[in-house]
């Protein structure tokens, strides 16, 4: 199988993250630090790309591993983590064997996302955690004009959950590779769905929100 992102992982490991602004401006980082928080087993990040989060998983003492369907971008994660090819809807790994799962700014990537979370439920050890950072469902998407960021536009297609190369810009990766929307409902019930207990909520970005993270634990059975 070729991944979409196998075409720009080059581009997105020297241009894209290297112009990312300095800082933490979305609040990825500290959405993260907050829903995640210190542990000390084995943290699997779903679509880890380049492994750009595994040194901060490390950081909270997690033993950060990772798996991802583009062979150009788990190029680039090599020396960051212990990463492998997968189809985040079917992960090469037995049943609870995982303390920890993560996806950060992934899920629209991946068009079957409610299957990817009764992956995630299923490799997770019973009271396991499971932490989703997102684009926000609400202020993202094909139908959110960003050019103005104090006044975001919201255009008709919010409720329509498909897949567009739709942006409010050409400077991303949106444009390239397409992306995958889904409603607030749709998304929180997927997780329910899956058998995950939800727990925290944390928005980042400003002066509108660009991120929504969500922190879920594995129901015991």
């Amino acid at each position: 199988m070729r991944a979409v992102y196998d075409e720009i992982a080059d581009w997105y490991e020297h241009e894209f993250r290297g112009a990312a602004a300095p800082g933490d401006p979305l609040g990825v980082r500290r959405l993260l630090d907050t829903l995640l928080g210190p542990g000390n087993g084995r943290c699997l990040e779903i679509g880890c790309g380049t492994g750009a989060y595994a040194k901060q998983i490390g950081d909270l003492g997690w033993t950060a591993l990772g798996v991802d369907l583009s062979a150009g971008m788990l190029r680039h994660a090599g020396g960051r983590l212990a990463a492998a090819r997968a189809d985040a809807a079917r992960l090469p790994i037995r049943d609870a064997a995982l303390d920890a799962a993560v996806t950060v700014m992934a899920h629209t990537d991946m068009p079957e996302y409610p299957a990817v979370l009764r992956e995630a439920a299923r490799v997770l050890r019973p009271d396991g955690v499971f932490v989703h950072v997102g684009v926000h469902p609400a202020f993202c998407g094909g139908f959110a004009d960003r050019t103005d960021q104090r006044a975001i536009v919201i255009r008709p297609g919010y409720l329509d959950g498909h897949w567009t190369k739709e942006s409010w810009t050409d400077q991303g990766v949106r444009d390239k590779v397409g992306a995958t929307h889904w409603p607030l409902p749709e998304l929180l019930h997927a997780f329910l769905d899956a058998g995950l207990r939800l727990e925290r909520f944390g928005e980042g970005g400003a002066p509108v929100p660009t991120a929504l993270a969500v922190r879920a634990r594995k129901l015991r059975t």
